[in-house]
């Protein structure tokens, strides 16, 4: 069994790696270019989609409970992020 802290280190592992991933990318891909905002965002998203679930699975609820908000706020953050890139919904915060 895990304790809290080893589940919030894997929680808050996951945005750690797919920043750095970015960031590689960003260094070494030809066409791909991230502006220190696109970071600072993707952090903020990332990073506070990560403290939700944290929460989340520090809970005294059953874990199919648990299963269930972790993925509605995941599915939150994924509608938030393709809102973001390309525009779904034709909002004025609406990318490209």
């Amino acid at each position: 069994m895990t304790s809290e802290k080893e589940k919030s280190t894997i929680v808050f592992a996951v945005p750690s790696v797919l920043l750095v991933a970015a960031i590689l990318g960003n260094l070494f891909v030809k066409g791909w270019s991230c502006s220190p905002f696109d970071f600072i965002i993707a952090s903020a998203l990332l990073f506070g989609t990560a403290s939700f679930i944290s929460l989340v699975i520090g809970s005294k609820k059953s874990l199919w409970y648990k299963l269930m908000v972790s993925a509605m706020i995941i599915l939150v953050l994924a509608t938030v992020w393709i809102e973001l890139a390309v525009g779904i919904f034709g909002s004025p915060v609406a990318g490209s």
